[in-house]
């Protein structure tokens, strides 16, 4: 494998962090080593969220580019007599995924590892076979030979059960293969626009933001937003690639690798009119690749960010992903480095005057 470049090596650091919803520590620490540099001051809200502010213009709008923190996974809700772990979803799981992947629990005594399983098809009726098995039959295996040895581990109902993966650039060094996609990209997004305007004139004050527990209701986003106050947001995560055999264009038409995703409806929010069209003419009159999409079900946080105190004009822009909510997803480089050019071109246009306008739209 090639030797990662700075970037990756960012990425890397960002998806091999540990962060489901509800201890999203180590994701915001790495976050912040990264994002820090750029930025005049960072902080938390009381929820977790992290919030790096980067001053243009100090009487100009604020514009807030967060991606969330956090990644879909599990928790430990008991622990039976044989010492098998038992645990609820955190975030969006199909249960068909699932099945013999690693695990790490987080315990107060540091990591244990683990493996999901379930009885074996050698033991089930031929009617059961055929069915997939349901989540609640699902166990981790820690390898403790009862629940007296698990709770030596350190192992306790509340603690987080983290998928394992590793970060890997593939043999086309642009597609990039990883555990929690959704949303490191989004923060790498955030910390990139940060660093891109660092020795930039905007006329604005720029926010880059980390969300915590976005999988389970997009509530970081909600309160970061109310600490912010801004004029302009815009939500960072990634979307549905259609690009792999068995999905129509009608399901999903998004290609890997040709440009960032302008959501123009979910089912958390319609996208601002005047931020839409503003995005895509810059996009237009910039070059920069961009794709249409549009989600039925699920959302992100500028669902939250919209709605904050008297309401918020905001766009959704995502990196078509593959298999996301899983243990490991595919996306390309190029969608990542022209999220970040079409952000930062738009940002340069958000003085009072465009803002005053977009509202007025």
């Amino acid at each position: 494998m090639a030797k990662l470049d700075e970037t990756n090596i960012m990425l890397k650091d960002l998806t091999d962090a540990k962060g489901i919803s509800g201890n999203e520590k180590e994701a915001r620490e790495v976050m912040e080593k990264y994002i820090s540099p750029h930025a005049d001051d960072v902080y938390t809200d009381n929820l977790g969220s992290l919030i790096a502010k980067k001053t243009g213009e100090a009487d100009g709008p604020k514009v807030m580019v967060a991606g969330h923190l956090d990644e879909v996974g599990f928790m430990v809700t008991r622990i039976d007599d044989n010492g098998f772990v038992y645990f609820q979803t955190i975030g969006g799981w199909w249960g068909q995924v699932m099945l013999a992947q690693r695990v790490t629990i987080m315990t107060a005594k540091g990591d244990v590892t683990g493996l999901i399983g379930s009885k074996p098809p050698h033991v089930l009726s031929s009617e059961e076979r055929k069915k997939p098995v349901k989540i609640e039959d699902m166990f981790i295996d820690i390898g403790a030979a009862d629940k007296k040895e698990a709770k030596e581990f350190g192992v306790r109902p509340g603690d987080s059960i983290v998928p394992y993966f590793e970060f890997t650039q593939m043999k086309n060094e642009k597609m990039l293969m990883a555990k929690a996609w959704d949303n490191r990209i989004g923060c790498a997004i955030a910390i990139e626009v940060l660093k891109q305007l660092k020795n930039e004139k905007h006329p604005n004050i720029v926010y880059g933001v980390g969300t915590v527990q976005e999988e389970v209701g997009l509530r970081g986003a909600r309160t970061s937003a109310h600490a912010i106050k801004p004029d302009i947001g815009f939500g960072v995560d990634v979307g549905i690639a259609g690009d792999m055999p068995g999905v129509s264009d009608k399901e999903a038409d998004s290609k890997l690798g040709e440009g960032p995703q302008i959501i123009i409806y979910d089912a958390s929010m319609i996208p601002n009119k005047g931020v839409r069209d503003l995005v895509i003419d810059t996009a237009d009159e910039k070059n920069i690749p961009y794709q249409y999409a549009s989600m039925g079900g699920g959302g992100t946080d500028s669902g939250s960010i919209h709605l904050t105190a008297d309401g918020v004009p905001s766009l959704s822009i995502t990196i078509a992903t593959r298999y996301i909510h899983s243990h490991a997803a595919i996306l390309h480089r190029d969608d990542f480095e022209n999220a970040v050019k079409l952000i930062v071109e738009t940002i340069k246009k958000l003085d009072n005057d465009k803002v005053k306008e977009i509202k007025l739209g």
